[in-house]
């Protein structure tokens, strides 16, 4: 088993993108939710081709400033929490990745 083989059936959706904006790993998961866009074939594909001028916006501010964009949105009649962050390699930025994990719409928060 290799270190990353966790990822593959991980049943969140991963995406990852380079310091460009190359798809460049997708997930099981990310592979079936992005399947009417193209699923497999993204691969290798700009992330900026892929969005709205509104989201291309946001995706160029977490690759200048290196901050996560986090939020919800609601889909087909599932909750997801989305997370977008930058990840580096030998500490410079080195692309984009996208969780997108399906949450119940009412669930237990707690402080700890």
């Amino acid at each position: 088993m290799s270190k990353h083989d966790w990822i593959k059936e991980f049943p969140g959706a991963v995406t990852v993108c380079d310091a460009e904006g190359v798809i460049v790993a997708m997930n099981d998961k990310a592979l079936s939710t992005f399947a009417d866009d193209g699923g497999a074939a993204l691969l290798g594909k700009n992330v900026m081709d892929c969005h709205s001028e509104r989201s291309r916006t946001i995706l160029k501010e977490i690759m200048a400033a290196g901050r996560p964009n986090i939020y919800t949105i609601e889909k087909k009649g599932q909750k997801k929490l989305i997370y977008q962050s930058p990840w580096t390699k030998d500490g410079a930025f080195a692309g984009i990745i996208e969780l997108s994990l399906e949450i119940p719409f009412e669930m237990p928060h707690f402080i700890r």
